[in-house]
């Protein structure tokens, strides 16, 4: 096999800012493995908030490329990864790493066999899905105009960022956006932002509001906290920042509403599968969620939507441009490809600016050292 990497810059529309952060572009390293003829692709995006600046994207892919090159066919590499046995491809990586390159074979694997990547991942069929969309810490006004747009756009389910340093900011933007799209299902998101005490006190003013289900009301490291707050909360407790592993998961089970699943965060596909088989039966459902990434770092989990409640699978539809097409969301609806592989397929970059080297320029810029983002999407 034969293994290539490429940095792109991605950028926001407009910047998005959360409790914890502000972001308007990041980078993407996309892994890809060629093999007779076939390649297939996966992509990982920096974070800080993650601790994944580009540069270490880079060494780890490098790290794993002579065991990719070195297997004796895709399929073989492909249930090493997915065996998580001693000899496995990727020891010691970070999770989006892994995440990643078990992408780049499932779409490569898929391709070789003629199936989309969610047969191979044990469904054969999945259906279209309902994605939240997410809208950030912005004024009421601004959230408004949004989600009468994106209601207009066909979105059914809004995802309203909050956190600010005064609650009665949140709330005004979450009256806001049920006024701008008064059909449209709620979910909140604070980022752990809010104390135990605030959050006992705001739950149920947002539960007024029609707001459906809360994520990650407490700062994480205290699952315990989180758990107890779910016991008595008036609307479902989603853990995110507290459930990144499959352990942080298993621990959590029973005891919260929700689990936000993230394929870059928990380690890929075969280690979703395993969270969502832990979780069911126990009471605790699983949201499907993602960092903002293009298409190709977003359509894995789109393979794995019939396992989830809740959906949050728009960060590529954050994007001024999005480099790869093929699963859908402009409309409120992610779709699952019934092509071979990933089912996405890449599409011509923007035309430079004038005045703009394309040899130097961050969003075509091959090397290592492309810039990190400025700031991360949880």
């Amino acid at each position: 096999m034969i293994v290539e990497t490429r940095t792109a810059r991605l950028r926001l529309t407009e910047p998005l800012r959360i409790s914890r952060s502000v972001m308007a572009a990041r980078d993407a390293v996309v892994l890809t493995v060629r093999h007779g003829g076939l390649s297939g692709s996966g992509e990982a995006v920096s974070s800080e908030h993650l601790g994944l600046p580009v540069e270490l994207i880079h060494r780890q892919f490098f790290s794993v490329q002579r065991k990719l090159e070195s297997a004796a066919n895709p399929e073989d590499a492909f249930d090493r990864l997915r065996s998580g046995s001693s000899d496995s491809l990727v020891p010691g990586l970070a999770p989006g790493v892994v995440a990643a390159v078990e992408a780049a074979l499932l779409d490569l694997v898929g391709k070789r066999a003629g199936l989309p990547a969610h047969q191979l991942l044990g469904a054969p069929a999945v259906p279209a899905a309902t994605t939240a969309r997410t809208i950030g810490i912005t004024p009421p006004a601004g959230a408004a105009a949004l989600a009468a747009r994106l209601a207009a756009a066909g979105f059914t389910v809004l995802k309203v960022k909050a956190g600010s340093a005064d609650p009665a900011e949140d709330l005004a933007r979450v009256e806001a956006v049920r006024i701008g799209a008064p059909g449209a299902r709620l979910l909140l998101d604070p980022n752990g932002a809010w104390t135990v005490e605030a959050a006992r006190t705001l739950i149920p003013r947002f539960a007024d509001l029609g707001v459906e289900a809360v994520e990650q009301p407490i700062p994480p490291g205290t699952p315990d906290a989180l758990a107890d707050l779910a016991q008595s909360s008036p609307l479902p407790v989603i853990a995110d920042e507290d459930a990144v592993s499959f352990r942080d998961a298993v621990r959590l089970a029973g005891r919260v509403h929700g689990v936000n699943v993230k394929l870059a965060k928990c380690g890929g596909p075969s280690v979703a599968l395993r969270i969502c088989a832990a979780l069911r039966g126990t009471g605790t459902d699983v949201m499907l969620g993602c960092l903002t990434a293009s298409s190709l770092g977003i359509a894995p989990a789109v393979h794995l939507v019939d396992r989830a409640r809740w959906v949050d699978l728009d960060g590529h539809l954050l994007l001024a441009h999005d480099p790869w097409q093929g699963i859908g969301g402009a409309d409120g609806t992610v779709r699952p490809s019934d092509r071979a592989g990933l089912g996405v397929h890449r599409v011509p970059d923007p035309t430079p600016d004038p005045g703009t080297d394309p040899a130097t320029d961050p969003a075509t810029d091959a090397r290592p050292g492309a810039r990190p983002d400025a700031g991360s999407r949880a």
